[in-house]
């Protein structure tokens, strides 16, 4: 498979830089009763400092799996990593010990959680679990770390901080809690997060707010964001370089304008369509037909090709390989030209 590498901005003269995270011919695959589901199927994306990358695509289609082997959070088993590599700052993580991998966590690599109520425990206060992560990891006393986790709520925003601080999780909002993961992912200043589905049940205002705030924080510490969503609308303002996953595959990257402009596979422009625009008020919502395949059983040549208006016979047998198509952008389509011009 061919390997697209944007890059957000060009490196200083004579200065040679490499991704802050690479992933490179990634698999994961999940040993059931029924067979072996495979849910990534040989992924390749890389993430520099101060990027986001948005990774895009229907549930089940291999977006999250992907976060959890880059953060060593998969149950193996039933899951499995039969190949690929995860380059984080030049070191394979694949190949790290478990307790390597443990001290990246939180330190290097944080990750937003999509259900906050669920992620956060329902019996410690939020003082309490935002300061477990500078008790464990920088030794500090629990007023100290409590100090901490105050300063943490109000860089995100969350009003009287010094007074909420003991609250509990079912005392805040939707929105407030999101701003809760974000201050415990941002705690120890990683240089990279993985947000997955960071807007999931929110209004569209909260949504807008959490990703503003997102942004804003990135653009502090030069982090590294992965943005996982299946919502194009989502991440028009916030992303740098998009990704297209379908059944555990990039079918589409490009820069986050071009593929607004010109979607080059059939699913990407399938989810352009189905995003509601003031302009076609009262017309009825295009919808992708079919649904995503079962992983136990993904179907030969493009995985795409049942729920494809534009699949002909070669799309049945061939898998199509990932086509530089220029300006950084590929496109796993056999028929990547037309959908271009179309």
């Amino acid at each position: 498979m061919t390997v697209i590498d944007e890059t957000a901005s060009a490196p200083a003269p004579g200065v040679p830089t490499a991704p802050l995270l690479e992933v490179r011919d990634l698999h994961v695959e999940f040993h059931t009763r029924d067979g072996v589901a495979k849910a990534v199927n040989g992924v390749n994306y890389s993430v520099n400092a101060g990027e986001t990358l948005a990774v895009l695509g229907e549930s089940g289609s291999g977006k999250s799996v992907t976060a959890q082997a880059i953060m060593g959070i998969l149950d193996m088993p039933p899951g499995r990593i039969p190949q690929g590599e995860i380059l984080f700052q030049g070191r394979d993580m694949l190949t790290m010990s478990g307790e390597e991998r443990r001290k990246l966590r939180g330190r290097k690599i944080a990750m937003i959680f999509q259900d906050a109520l669920s992620s956060l425990n329902p019996v410690l206060s939020v003082g309490y679990q935002l300061g477990e992560m500078f008790r464990v990891h920088q030794g500090l006393s629990r007023k100290a770390a409590k100090a901490k986790a105050i300063e943490l709520m109000d860089r995100v925003r969350i009003p009287a901080a010094k007074e909420r601080v003991n609250d509990y999780p079912h005392q805040f909002s939707g929105g407030m809690r999101q701003r809760i993961m974000i201050a415990m992912a941002l705690a120890l200043e990683p240089d990279l997060i993985i947000a997955d589905e960071p807007t999931t049940a929110l209004d569209v205002t909260v949504q807008a707010q959490v990703m503003d705030l997102l942004a804003e924080l990135q653009r502090e510490f030069n982090m590294g964001l992965i943005l996982i969503t299946h919502d194009l609308g989502v991440v028009a303002d916030v992303a740098d370089k998009i990704a297209v996953m379908y059944a555990g595959r990039i079918v589409e990257s490009s820069p986050v304008h071009e593929i607004y402009k010109r979607p080059a596979h059939p699913y990407t422009k399938g989810l352009l369509q189905s995003i509601p625009r003031l302009d076609q008020k009262g017309q009825e919502l295009y919808a992708i037909k079919g649904l995503p395949p079962n992983l136990l059983r993904i179907p030969s040549g493009c995985a795409f090709n049942p729920r494809c208006p534009m699949a002909q016979d070669i799309c049945r047998t061939e898998v199509p390989v990932l086509h530089t198509i220029g300006d950084g952008r590929g496109s796993a389509c056999h028929f990547w030209k037309e959908t271009l011009d179309d």
